[in-house]
């Protein structure tokens, strides 16, 4: 009686008639060749108990340039498209995780990583097309802005001195955008009225300073105004040893 409650117990618990952790991965040539997913898939097994096969044709789950991006080789990024299932979300979850990042970026064969976990797309600056009033602007500033920020060095005194100046704002890659659209930005709704563009402060919510009131014309010519600028000199890097 004994023998049999024991064998049948071992039975229920083989990995051959329980459910099977697993999910079939495609993945082009050119990237199984590196050798990655050989580094890549069993840390992943061992972690998680899921066993990977890899297979040509359809599978649960394929590394291409489709889906979710998750690893960068160079130039190339490279994306997860998967079928829903537990073990496919378990492996996307880790891949995106800091365990599974550090994985990643483990692999190199000659000493240098040859793939990155950062894949987050890289901004590349928008060509500036100004055709405002670079000369109104300034005066738009000095009068609008020039409260807080320091516009350039006739208001260099009477600034706040936690604002970013002018010249600082226009060091940063997307400064058009944050100029064209800055009474969207925290904290200038709270004291900012566009022309025909925003709404009327609440009655139980007024400005809680002498409100900046611009038209649209009047931002263009702020903006144009602020790409005449020179951006601010930074300096060089810190240097750290």
């Amino acid at each position: 009686m004994w023998k049999y409650l024991a064998l049948t117990t071992a039975i229920a618990a083989s990995p051959a008639l329980s459910q099977d952790k697993a999910f079939t991965l495609q993945a082009p040539v050119e990237l199984s060749e590196t050798g990655f997913l050989k580094h890549l898939l069993p840390r992943f097994s061992l972690k998680t108990g899921i066993r990977i096969t890899v297979q040509d044709g359809a599978a649960d789950a394929a590394f291409g340039t489709d889906g979710t991006p998750v690893f960068r080789q160079d130039a190339t990024v490279w994306f997860l498209a998967r079928t829903e299932s537990a073990f496919t979300d378990a492996f996307a979850d880790w891949l995106a995780s800091d365990v599974g990042k550090r994985t990643i970026e483990a692999f190199a064969p000659d000493g240098t990583p040859m793939f990155s976990a950062d894949v987050g797309a890289k901004v590349e600056p928008r060509a500036v097309a100004l055709s405002g009033d670079a000369q109104l602007g300034e005066r738009i500033s000095l009068q609008q802005c020039g409260r807080c920020h320091v516009v350039n060095d006739t208001n260099r005194m009477n600034a706040i001195g936690s604002s970013p100046s002018f010249g600082l704002l226009r060091t940063f890659p997307d400064w058009q955008e944050r100029f064209e659209t800055f009474f969207l930005l925290k904290p200038h709704p709270a004291f900012t009225q566009v022309e025909d563009v925003t709404d009327p402060f609440a009655a139980h919510l007024p400005s809680p300073i002498a409100p900046i009131e611009v038209t649209l014309e009047e931002i263009e010519a702020i903006t144009a105004f602020v790409g005449s600028i020179m951006p601010s000199d930074l300096g060089a890097p810190i240097q750290t040893q």
